[in-house]
């Protein structure tokens, strides 16, 4: 009584904003930046009106409002994002990732396992946004391999990202604003690797979980544009090879008549000077100068991009990508790939790849020619063009959208793929291994290991400075600034004492294994209608509120609020994962209910029943 008593009553304004921003979040009726600077401006109008003061002492300037921008957590989270961005870039984890699938028909479960497996191990290292976003299209492939529903796939996928990031410091964005606001309220510290032991337990709850019960929950619907896309996927490009000086192929011949360095690919023809070599190619080697004649899937091709570009390093070299900032033209780190048929009446009909200039009017290059029902043996630059030939084009992004105006050609949008510049691949795999392990360590601060990679990734040209801006999300810069703002508010008002004196007062007569389930499923609620970022922020304060007033460790439920934070499996605009995953697996929103709101009873029964032994509640 006397707390109401004593309470400031801008304690009751701040409780009102915050409720009312959380209202605004739920019913995603504005904008999430409109909303977060709304909330913003509400606290600075509040306290700069009336100040918060102990006599001549204020206790809330807008110094300390604002301070969340320029949080270390905030910059270790950008940071973060912009080296995951750069990984995704590069293709620095598509070689492990297409050995499995080149196995996956010899141990199809194994490999199912193992590569989820390997997602969740990256999860625990770097962003799950960009993981989620390279291993879709690797996820739909094995799918299609193995002829099931790419539903089964798509939704573990986003679940497991997320187990993984529960299970370190920074794994999740989640994980460091807690830690920070956990820092600014108490001065303690969350281990690097302090999650991972009751993370990995939750994960593995929750992967029992969804190869039983969650497996029979997920729906599974037909893709209706499914045959189209297969109807594509089988179709065979002519291609073009040259051996130059220094090639990899040189000296290389076929064993037991394949050429092993060009998996998935027919040589229909080498042309070696004035004589033409048709298979079969006994007791050959190529030389300099020949030019291979290949018939090979998209597919394929697209492959040999990314694992061996030297092969195709004379298209490489031919494509480039000028800075609209300063006109400046760099290697490009971001190739795109995509179909364009010969429309009917058009100038190019009649006229060979090499006469019509293509590269020289587009910055663009013909990589293959499919036409239907027939066989070519003859070099690719000699063909001529006919009305309904399908061209395979390569070139910088912009160059590609370019071509949108072209007449002579139509480009068949969906086919529009983007590839990662394998050449950079190993540089950015030894920046993330670099920042992973300075900050393991605890040589350096995750902020100052996170802000050196993301500019040692721009640094190396892994990523450009525009794709290094467009990994900052503005509504996670402005969430998390809104966030700690709202959390700093609640603390120096008593707001968050208020409030952990209510949950204490609720659940603490209970005991304290109580008082943890308690704040364990309200956060696991609550982050899946407002915001992971948002609800570990706002708790962490009520958490220590609470734990001082019911004399339990701090510690303990600093954690617990996190474990909860992370639980957004209940629906798709929990996390940015779901929504990625919810158009490639067909999925509809009630789907996440039916899937993600069992698994957050299953884990909040586990957790429950596992948090006595692990944090020695008696």
């Amino acid at each position: 009584m006397d707390f109401f008593i004593d309470a400031h009553w801008q304690m009751w304004a701040t409780l009102a904003i915050i409720f009312v921003t959380i209202v605004a979040y739920t019913l995603d009726r504005f904008s999430l930046e409109l909303i977060s600077a709304g909330a913003l401006v509400a606290l600075l109008a509040l306290f700069l009106i009336a100040p918060l003061q102990d006599g001549a002492l204020n206790l809330l300037t807008t110094e300390d409002l604002l301070s969340g921008f320029a949080s270390p957590a905030l910059f270790a989270i950008l940071g973060l994002l912009i080296i995951g961005q750069g990984m995704f870039q590069s293709g620095a984890l598509e070689h492990p990732t297409e050995y499995l699938l080149r196995i996956y028909d010899k141990r199809p479960l194994f490999i199912t396992a193992a590569i989820f497996i390997f997602i969740m191990i990256i999860s625990a290292f770097l962003n799950n946004t960009p993981v989620v976003v390279m291993f879709i299209p690797i996820m739909a492939a094995l799918a299609q391999q193995g002829k099931i529903p790419v539903a089964r796939f798509m939704m573990p996928l986003s679940y497991l990202s997320i187990f993984g990031g529960m299970t370190t410091i920074i794994g999740s964005s989640t994980n460091l604003l807690a830690a920070q606001s956990y820092r600014a309220t108490t001065g303690g510290e969350i281990g690097f690797f302090e999650l991972t032991p009751m993370g990995l337990f939750l994960a593995g709850i929750g992967i029992v979980y969804m190869m039983t019960a969650g497996r029979w929950l997920i729906p599974i619907r037909a893709n209706p544009n499914q045959t189209a896309i297969n109807e594509r996927e089988g179709k065979h490009f002519i291609a073009q090879i040259e051996i130059t000086r220094g090639h990899p192929l040189v000296g290389k011949g076929p064993v037991s008549g394949l050429f092993v360095d060009l998996p998935d690919i027919t040589v229909r023809m080498v042309q070696r000077r004035e004589q033409a070599i048709l298979p079969p190619f006994d007791d050959f080697k190529f030389k300099t100068g020949d030019v291979l004649i290949v018939a090979a899937t998209r597919s394929a091709l697209t492959s040999l991009l990314k694992s061996n570009p030297p092969m195709l390093e004379g298209l490489m070299a031919e494509t480039s990508i000028a800075d609209e900032e300063d006109g400046s033209v760099q290697r490009s780190t971001q190739l795109t790939l995509v179909e364009a048929i010969v429309a009917p009446g058009s100038r190019l009909i009649g006229r060979s790849i090499a006469q019509i200039g293509f590269h020289a009017q587009t910055d663009c290059v013909i990589v293959g020619i499919e036409r239907r029902s027939r066989m070519i043996r003859t070099q690719m630059n000699t063909i001529r063009l006919e009305a309904g030939d399908v061209l395979l084009i390569l070139g910088n992004l912009s160059d590609i959208r370019n071509l949108r105006s072209d007449r002579d050609i139509l480009l068949l949008e969906y086919s529009i793929q983007n590839l990662p510049d394998p050449r950079n691949a190993r540089i950015a795999a030894l920046i993330f291994a670099a920042v992973v392990a300075f900050t393991a360590t605890g040589i350096v601060p995750i902020a100052v290991s996170a802000i050196c990679g993301a500019t040692a990734m721009v640094a190396s040209g892994c990523l450009n400075v525009r794709q290094a801006a467009r990994a900052i999300d503005r509504r996670i810069y402005l969430l998390i600034g809104a966030s700690l703002a709202m959390g700093a508010a609640l603390e120096r008002t008593g707001g968050a004492a208020f409030i952990g004196e209510g949950l204490a007062a609720l659940a603490g007569p209970f005991g304290p294994i109580i008082v943890v389930s308690a704040f364990f499923i309200l956060c696991a609620a609550l982050t899946n209608v407002l915001s992971n970022n948002a609800t570990a922020v706002l708790f962490t304060p009520i958490a220590v509120s609470a734990a001082r007033q019911l004399g339990i460790d701090e510690h303990i439920l600093v954690l617990t609020v996190i474990f909860g934070s992370n639980c957004s499996f209940a629906t798709p605009v929990a996390y940015q994962t779901n929504l990625l995953v919810m158009t490639p697996g067909h999925y509809k929103f009630r789907d996440f209910m039916t899937v993600g709101g069992p698994l957050i009873l299953v884990l909040w029964i586990a957790f429950t029943l596992a948090a006595p032994f692990y944090f020695d509640l008696n």
